[in-house]
């Protein structure tokens, strides 16, 4: 993904066309397309600023906030599948509730093969 132009450059683009200068002849000295200044001037009209909005995604809306509440409920729930845990804690979904328990560490899963050499040295 390309870039956004800089802060300054939208600022001298916007002068040059209060000053009256054409939307053509603009975009030619600066080397912009003209759409992108249909859309700076939109964005002033609407916002009162040209400031370019943030580019990509920003990560997760992160629906979890106090982790050490979550780490006891999946202490607590621990049995129950992911989806179900996501019922229980409420309006979250099933591959929120699996990005949680990443994040903490939790798994249930076993590992035989520790559990059995384990087994051979107390034996």
């Amino acid at each position: 993904m390309p870039a956004a132009y800089s802060y300054d450059l939208r600022k001298k683009v916007m002068e040059a066309l209060d000053e009256g200068e054409s939307k053509t002849a603009v975009a030619k000295r600066f080397k912009i397309g003209r759409a992108t200044l249909y859309k700076w001037q939109k964005r002033r009209e609407e916002t009162g600023d040209f400031i370019s909005k943030k580019l990509g995604n920003v990560g997760y809306n992160n629906k979890i906030i106090d982790w050490d509440a979550f780490a006891r409920f999946a202490k607590k729930n621990g049995g129950k599948t992911q989806s179900e845990m996501a019922e229980l804690w409420g309006n979250i979904s099933r591959q929120t509730i699996h990005r949680a328990l990443k994040n903490i560490g939790f798994t249930r899963k076993k590992n035989l093969w520790i559990q059995r050499k384990k087994r051979r040295k107390t034996s």
